[in-house]
């Protein structure tokens, strides 16, 4: 298999190939893996496509926080699928070479949707905001046209910076080792891998990444800040109760996301558990998709009512139809 080829009127080999080492320091377990992914991506799917689809058939759930959880379900869906079947892949067949072109696309994808997750989880968190903080206005505040519009800034906020990234490292060189440390196109091991001046797109991290991760951050936490404090402060504590349990599944899911982001993006540079990067890698990348569907139907009434009534409906329509 070729994997290099000589660069036009340069005395250097460019790489067209990159090999993916991802768990293969552990071969004894490839098949073991193998399986475990599959029922994670199968589980994935499978329950995140049931939200989108109970959000979108029963009337109840047509509420601005659904409409944001079948916006994330719909992320996930997209997210999960951008990772997990070219790995099942490679550890089924052992092949883990991928092109450049490939893992570039690869990245984009997962950038993009990364991104706009973060987004996504800021406005879920502005919604739990104004329901609990702001209840008398809730109505009025958060109507259709604002969801509608949120829900495209999020999207947008994560196409656009993830455009411009891709239009300078489509520039980058690669012309050295070809070896990738991980199971997909991560930035920070591309980077490695390039024998081009990374300086400029270092700078292009700086101008929009950190604040594209930092803003939404901020957001969040800031408005938990407040919910919890006003929380706090309701005398009933039934009404307290009720109250955080509309957004304890979102506080679940908002800190798998981000501490483990915050773990490998942050402290594993400066750690010597580095050689753990991988495996907090899955949790964001392959566990939080999966702990959107179940956390959300496992601790969610409305969902859980929503999926008894489906599943009524199509036991009765199979009776009928016998």
């Amino acid at each position: 298999m070729q994997l290099m080829k000589k660069g036009e009127g340069e005395n250097q080999t460019a790489v067209t190939e990159f090999i993916l080492l991802g768990f293969g320091d552990l071969p004894e377990l490839q098949i073991l893996l193998f399986l475990v992914f599959l029922v994670i991506y199968i589980v994935t799917m499978a329950g995140n496509i049931l939200i989108i689809a109970l959000v979108v058939t029963d009337q109840h759930l047509h509420t601005p926080m659904y409409f944001f959880l079948g916006n994330l379900s719909c992320l996930e869906t997209c997210y999960t699928s951008t990772i997990l079947p070219r790995m099942l892949t490679r550890l089924l067949t052992g092949d883990r070479t991928i092109s450049v072109e490939g893992c570039m696309t690869q990245f984009f994808f997962f950038c993009f949707l990364a991104t706009t997750e973060c987004y996504l989880l800021a406005a879920m968190s502005y919604d739990r905001y104004l329901a609990i903080c702001k209840p008398l206005h809730y109505g009025t505040c958060m109507n259709g046209k604002l969801c509608l519009q949120l829900a495209t800034g999020c999207w947008i906020s994560g196409f656009l910076p993830c455009t411009i990234m891709m239009c300078f490292m489509s520039q980058l060189i690669f012309c050295g080792p070809n070896e990738m440390d991980h199971f997909f196109c991560d930035l920070t091991p591309m980077l490695k891998l390039s024998c081009s001046d990374t300086s400029q797109m270092t700078l292009i991290l700086y101008i929009f990444f950190f604040p594209d991760a930092i803003f939404p951050f901020l957001l969040t936490f800031t408005s938990y800040v407040c919910i919890v404090s006003t929380i706090l402060r309701i005398p009933s504590s039934t009404v307290r109760q009720k109250a955080f349990s509309t957004c304890f599944s979102h506080l679940i899911v908002v800190a798998l996301f981000y501490g483990t982001i915050i773990i490998v993006y942050m402290l594993l540079k400066y750690s010597t558990l580095r050689a753990l990067n991988k495996v907090f890698s899955v949790f964001y990348t392959v566990l939080t998709p999966l702990a959107n569907p179940l956390i959300y139907s496992l601790r969610n009434r409305e969902v859980k009512e929503a999926l008894r009534k489906a599943v009524r409906k199509c036991l009765a329509l199979s009776k009928n139809s016998d």
